[in-house]
């Protein structure tokens, strides 16, 4: 069963209840897949299942499409959230990580264009790969963190926090209303322009800040 780790090896007696994932957080993300500007967050949920280490393999659904891999700063909820207001949510932030946001993108398409939910698409088995989190010795500035993907050597995607849609602290607010979250939880917070499709022998890089976390992965 996945447990949370941070960066420094030590295992936390946790592990997620739910993924809370937003969609089209970065505008040139929705209009590389031809999809609207949401006028607010747009949420959806991976269950726990879902969660797996990013340093082991990635493992690619047989017989299910094209898998793309869409890469995101995560955010380890370690306190109660509920109703929580933009200010009462760093300190309940308890650390940083980098996620994989996989995608079956043929099955997803059929979804949408049947006016289906996404779960089938999104919440698969091993579909979200989780970095170690980085433990917050303070409050960062959550409108200047930058993190950045490769995929064969090459810089395919690069997230800067400025440019959400949505901030961090308002995003998290927003998730609150709607779905208590309890230590644990994981938040994706959307991932930029630059998603593609995987295959097997890929290996995929993923970087936060210059050196606050580097984690690899392959495709088998």
């Amino acid at each position: 069963m996945y447990r949370h780790h941070y960066t420094c090896g030590t295992q936390m007696p946790l592990s997620p209840r739910k993924i809370v994932c937003v969609g089209r957080n970065y505008a040139a993300h929705a209009a590389e897949l031809g999809n609207p500007v949401p006028e607010e967050p747009l949420l959806f949920i991976k269950p726990a299942t879902a969660a797996v280490p990013m340093a082991e393999p990635i493992r690619l659904p047989a017989g299910r499409g094209s898998c793309h891999f869409e890469g995101e700063l995560a955010l380890l909820i370690g306190e109660r959230l509920t109703g929580a207001t933009p200010s009462e949510v760093p300190a309940a932030i308890a650390g940083l990580g980098l996620a994989l946001d996989l995608t079956l993108r043929q099955l997803q398409s059929q979804l949408k264009k049947d006016g289906h939910p996404w779960e089938k698409a999104k919440g698969f088995d091993g579909a979200c790969p989780l970095s170690p989190f980085v433990k917050l010795g303070s409050i960062p500035d959550w409108g200047d963190l930058t993190y950045s993907l490769w995929l064969n050597g090459e810089l395919r995607q690069r997230g800067e926090t400025a440019l959400m849609l949505t901030p961090i602290p308002e995003l998290v607010a927003y998730i609150s209303a709607y779905f208590t979250l309890m230590p644990g939880d994981v938040v994706l917070t959307g991932t930029p322009a630059g998603v593609g499709e995987l295959q097997s022998g890929d290996r995929i890089a993923m970087q936060l800040e210059d050196d606050w976390l580097r984690v690899e992965t392959r495709v088998d």
